[in-house]
């Protein structure tokens, strides 16, 4: 049954491909193409469904091995990454219930989804969605979790951009792609560490090393997916990243945000067990932020006015207690924490638009006595604590002062030198009329005079002037005026032979391998 590891993933992405097909060559399109496109996307759902409960049964039944390896998948001198899978213990529960979750929400867009413009876009999203989460949750390698990890955020993205033709939608989705990429960050410069100090990609053999790292060799591994995990599952300081998700359809926000993604942090915090229960600077780190990320949601939920709101904040306060929970040592709590979390929120997530009309004429809550007494705290908790205002004035200003003083050097001296976007001839001309100006030249004399000369002055100074002045006309008359040389036009052909030849070999993995190394020993 190892085998079936394989297999689970595989389907939703042949579901993908085949739809993804479809609307390239615009045969699946419409009302009419509705049919086909459910029946692929509800049937290969299924079948992974029925296929991960199965390896659950067998895992119960102490049928499996725990690691399924299918082969090689690179192998560069002493880096070798394996297409491994995990066929045991909590990643095959989680397995089963991200499918169980998975088909619910598939069968549910069947209806919700109906004669939408975007239908079968969504669909494809859906299936290739389906299949990075589950190489995310079922891949016993750090590498293959991260692709998962990866594109399953870049899905999410997506589909917050689902209505591309609202400004909103498409600004919320371009923040949350910015805001999850510190997490990636983050994990690949884990990986990276994982193979400098530990030598090898494997999840399992990552935990069995923690005891014969160093402990700063520990906490910085342990630090840079504590920050992925931070990110991914919306916690402090990276949490206003999940109410603007909300623009997206509800069974996106119902897969995305109250099911499954959102709990992909947690999972790897779970995974990282061993490790991390022997790094005490990230427990702690842990600790501080589910404690920190719950309080604020908790505060700033007692505010809100609509039902998607209130359920991102509940959401976000639940996953806090979980990194308490991993933190504090309490890791099958956790675990089961989660489980429960994902079928009640994903319950409440599909039901959130039939509650909103039950609701109608109902009385307004009051304001919750710990806020009608601190007027302080009701604003702080309208505003959001001014989280993401703060991120912006600490992060986001830099950076758009930065380009555009980046913008105002290449508008002024790059494309003065490069020729772009004026004419190659007319700015090399201003450069030469600028050095010219520098050194003394004076060229607002009318031409024919005794005056009309390229520098003024006597004596050595005067030479050196007219010597500099002279040359600057020289090299624009010679390789900008008249054209390039043949034989310089030559010599730029075989520079490009060598340098296509140079990139060949660079491109090789072994080279790139190398010089990844030779980066990170030099930034460490």
């Amino acid at each position: 049954m190892d085998a079936l590891t394989v297999i689970i993933p595989l389907l939703p992405l042949i579901a993908a491909v085949i739809l993804g097909v479809g609307l390239l060559s615009n045969t699946i399109n419409g009302e009419v193409g509705e049919g086909f496109t459910t029946m692929v996307a509800t049937w290969v759902i299924s079948m992974s469904c029925l296929l991960a409960l199965v390896l659950l049964g067998a895992d119960l039944l102490q049928k499996n091995s725990g690691v399924f390896i299918t082969g090689d998948w690179l192998t560069s001198d002493t880096l070798t990454i394996a297409l491994s899978f995990i066929s045991t213990g909590f990643s095959v529960k989680l397995a089963a219930l991200f499918a169980m979750l998975l088909l619910i929400i598939t069968r549910f867009s069947v209806n919700y989804m109906h004669r939408e413009t975007g239908f079968h876009r969504f669909f494809f999203i859906l299936c290739l969605f389906s299949s990075a989460i589950f190489l995310l949750v079922l891949s016993g390698n750090a590498l293959f979790t991260f692709i998962g990890w990866e594109i399953s955020g870049f899905c999410s993205c997506l589909l917050i951009g689902y209505a591309y033709y609202r400004p909103v939608a498409t600004t919320n989705a371009m923040r949350v792609f910015v805001t999850n990429r510190i997490g990636d960050a983050g994990f690949l410069l884990g990986l990276s560490l994982c193979y400098i100090w530990v030598g090898s990609l494997e999840w399992m053999t990552i935990n069995k090393a923690v005891g014969d790292l160093g402990k700063g060799e520990a906490a910085a591994i342990g630090l840079c997916f504590a920050v992925a995990a931070m990110t991914k599952s919306a916690q402090l300081p990276f949490s206003p990243w999940l109410a603007r998700s909300m623009e997206g359809p509800t069974p996106s926000s119902a897969v995305f945000y109250g099911a499954v993604m959102i709990h992909a942090g947690v999972y790897l915090l779970i995974l990282l067990e061993p490790f991390i229960s022997q790094t005490p600077l990230i427990q702690w780190l842990l600790i501080f932020s589910g404690l920190v990320t719950a309080l604020y949601s908790y505060l700033t939920g007692l505010t809100q006015t609509d039902i998607k709101s209130s359920q991102i904040f509940a959401t976000t306060g639940q996953l806090g207690l979980m990194f308490l929970e991993c933190g504090l040592g309490f890791w099958q709590l956790a675990g089961w924490h989660l489980c429960a979390h994902a079928v009640v929120r994903c319950y409440l997530m599909l039901t959130a638009p039939s509650l909103m009309i039950n609701l109608k004429d109902n009385p307004i809550k009051p304001v919750h006595p710990l806020l009608a007494q601190h007027n302080w705290l009701f604003i702080a908790s309208l505003q959001r604590f001014w989280v993401e205002q703060i991120a912006d004035w600490a992060l986001v200003r830099p950076v758009r002062l930065l380009a555009r003083d980046l913008s105002h050097f290449d508008d002024n001296v790059v494309d003065r030198l490069m020729g772009i976007p004026a004419p190659a001839i007319r700015a090399v001309a201003q450069l030469a009329q600028l050095e010219e100006t520098a050194v003394g030249a004076r060229l607002d004399e009318q031409s024919g005079t005794e005056s009309d000369r390229f520098a003024s002055g006597t004596g050595l100074v005067g030479a050196l002037t007219h010597g500099i002045a002279a040359f600057v006309h020289w090299f624009e008359e010679r390789l900008v005026l008249q054209g390039v040389s043949k034989d310089t036009l030559h010599a730029g052909r075989e520079l490009g032979h060598l340098a296509n030849k140079f990139e060949t070999q660079v491109l090789k993995p072994r080279y790139l391998v190398l010089l990844v190394l030779i980066t990170l020993l030099v930034a460490f």
